[in-house]
């Protein structure tokens, strides 16, 4: 029966990963995907426009 023990851990880790992977594929794309890459891309923007102001200290700075 140790083989058993043996085996149980990876064999429910690769269940729940292929899980996983079929909940995000399945989630890409859709309804969502513009609200989604609306998000994102204001969120780069804001990044960006912190950056370019210089409103942090680059590492140089110091």
């Amino acid at each position: 029966m140790d083989y058993v023990s043996a085996l149980l851990p990876p064999a429910v880790m690769a269940v729940f990963f292929i899980g996983v992977i079929r909940v995000i594929v399945k989630t890409q794309g859709g309804a969502n995907k513009a609200k989604e890459d609306a998000a994102v891309d204001a969120a780069l923007a804001r990044v960006e426009g912190a950056r370019q102001s210089g409103a942090a200290p680059s590492k140089t700075d110091a």
